[in-house]
């Protein structure tokens, strides 16, 4: 009884939306709207997120000691500076280690090897690279080398790129506030056109549903229908919206690599293509059920 039931609701739910073709089309047309600027946050937040990682990696905090520094004193700042709990790993550089790598680096470039050559000293300083647990702790680290005024030290490099995370996040921040305000208002659009579809439908079959209480329907039953429609509607949009990332993420991946070699766009929408298509699913039936749900408690009078 229970399956023939349910049965009668959701063939009465689809043939209502096919009954109102163009106001469904209409209505999955703003939806997938709606869903695809939520899809493109998604998408946005991945690569900032990813973007904000890579340049996190290159922060640091290099302490570089005088040419005369003994190495005792040197490894004195280092282990005071591995006991703090900010830190993750500090490493030393000698100055002929440092030395040895800007050879190597360099190793290509005859003017600044020869001027090397012509040197009767060493000029470069031993080095420590400070790594911590957390981008938001460099600047305390900063801070204590500072107090501490050790003699040794002959300068501390308080990250380069900070102010460059700093500028992109607060565009990251920008970007998904007006992606959020955009989705919410798209997500109010469609709920309204979605109401009024329903609302529609709910008039045309105005004589059924008075027969239907007549013989003593549910209320549930009589609603189901509508209820249905509104999913269906849902289910469609997140469909449409999730087929068409599939060629815009093909084609914006290539160039995107370019930018950002350590994120690829296509490869990333594969791999997270279940859960992605699920939070359209999920916002899109959501949209649909509540709109529907809001037209038959306002506009129909069981």
């Amino acid at each position: 009884m229970l399956a023939t039931t349910l049965k009668r609701v959701f063939r009465a739910g689809y043939q209502s939306s096919r009954r109102n073709g163009w106001l469904s089309v209409a209505t999955i047309t703003v939806m997938t709207l709606a869903l695809f600027v939520i899809g493109t946050i998604v998408f946005l937040s991945a690569l900032a997120h990813t973007v904000l990682l890579s340049l996190e990696e290159k922060i640091d905090v290099s302490v570089y000691f005088r040419s005369d520094s003994k190495e005792e004193d040197i490894f004195a700042v280092k282990k005071d500076v591995e006991l703090l709990s900010a830190v993750s790993a500090v490493s030393y550089t000698s100055r002929d280690q440092a030395l040895e790598t800007f050879r190597e680096k360099h190793k290509d470039n005859a003017l600044i090897i020869d001027a090397l050559n012509e040197l009767q000293e060493n000029p470069l300083e031993a080095s420590l690279n400070i790594k911590a647990k957390d981008s938001t702790q460099y600047a305390a680290i900063s801070d204590f080398l500072a107090k501490k005024n050790y003699a040794a030290v002959e300068k501390i490099n308080y990250f380069d790129n900070q102010l460059v995370i700093d500028r992109l996040s607060a565009v990251v921040s920008t970007v998904r506030g007006s992606g959020a305000g955009l989705a919410l208002v798209l997500a109010v659009v469609a709920v309204l056109v979605a109401f009024n579809t329903i609302r529609l439908a709910i008039y045309s079959m105005r004589e059924e549903i008075g027969i239907m209480r007549l013989v003593g329907a549910s209320l549930w039953f009589i609603r189901g229908p509508f209820l249905v429609s509104g999913a269906f509607y849902g289910v469609a949009s997140a469909s449409a919206t999730t087929f068409l990332f599939f060629p815009l993420t093909w084609f914006a991946a290539p160039k995107l690599v370019r930018i950002v070699p350590s994120f690829d766009l296509y490869q990333y929408f594969l791999s997270n293509f279940i859960q992605f298509f699920g939070i359209m699913l999920a916002v899109g039936v959501g949209l649909g059920v509540i709109s529907s749900f809001v037209a038959i408690r306002r506009h129909l009078q069981v």
